[in-house]
């Protein structure tokens, strides 16, 4: 699977983590950046990633800045990008397979450990969408996108 990834500055010490587990199991990494801690706009790389995402150039993004809030906030102003912030690989899972969010959003501040993260950045990616009745609300997101284009 190929996946775009992206932090702020603060986010930039775990995105390299996971840039380093997913590449272990086996993913393509887009790296949108930052490439280092000094200050940056969480903006930039969010909409970054998102949009690679929605081009079908990366089959799911990881973002990561502080708080993860800022970085799902701006990736779902990209049509057709789906970000949710998850702070468990029980919420990730949930959030794939009900929602269909193609994005995960992660803080760095979120107090988890590494292997936390990791974990829920697996989780994310091993889940898939169940489709059912949950895709009728999917499918209303994607009518509400088209209307406002």
């Amino acid at each position: 699977m190929k996946i775009a990834v992206g932090a702020d500055h603060r986010g930039f010490r775990l995105k390299e983590l996971i840039k380093k587990r997913l590449r272990e199991l086996g993913h393509d990494i887009v790296d949108v950046g930052t490439d280092g801690e000094a200050s940056v706009d969480y903006t930039d790389f969010a909409i970054a990633a998102a949009e690679k995402v929605a081009r079908g150039e990366a089959d799911r993004g990881v973002l990561v800045c502080g708080s993860g809030a800022g970085m799902s906030i701006a990736a779902n102003k990209v049509k057709g990008a789906r970000a949710a912030l998850a702070v468990s690989p029980e919420g990730a899972k949930l959030a794939r397979e009900h929602n269909d969010i193609n994005i995960l959003a992660l803080g760095a501040w979120q107090g988890s450990n590494d292997q936390q993260v990791l974990a829920i950045a697996e989780a994310f990616l091993a889940a898939e969408f169940e489709g059912g009745r949950h895709a009728r609300r999917v499918d209303k997101i994607r009518a509400y996108e088209e209307k406002k284009s």
